[in-house]
């Protein structure tokens, strides 16, 4: 996967009223439906720099393929959690075991689109994102 820099073009299927998160209160999932996150990813050989930063909150995660890190989602959803991303065939796969079950996520790239989905299941539906790099 090439390093990415891009800008949300669609989530209506993961906009927080569709999959909200207990743990993330009303007001922030209204305010957090009218951002646009930009994304930069940034590739080193096995190891990777994912930044989601918007006007509400940014969030940073370094990790090396294929080695269970410690992860602290905060200013996400607030979790602490250990995280384990592989390859799946062209896709970056993460799983992360902690409090909450089904959470994780996964990065492709299709020509100049990268997509995210948060592998969150909220009631049968999984929540996705498309970005467009530059």
């Amino acid at each position: 996967t090439p390093p990415c820099q891009g800008s949300l073009l669609s989530g209506e299927s993961a906009s927080p009223s569709l999959c909200p998160s207990p743990s993330i209160d009303f007001a922030t999932r209204k305010i957090a439906k009218l951002l646009k996150p930009q994304k930069v990813i940034e590739q080193n050989e096995d190891s990777f720099t994912i930044h989601t930063y918007s006007s509400l909150r940014n969030y940073l995660v370094t990790f090396k393929v294929g080695e269970e890190f410690d992860e602290d989602n905060k200013g996400l959803d607030n979790r602490k959690c250990k995280s384990l991303v592989t390859w799946d065939n062209d896709r970056l796969t993460c799983i992360q075991k902690g409090e909450k079950k089904n959470r994780g996520w996964t990065h492709w790239m299709e020509g100049d689109k990268l997509h995210l989905c948060p592998g969150i299941l909220f009631k049968g539906v999984f929540c996705y994102c498309l970005y467009s790099c530059k």
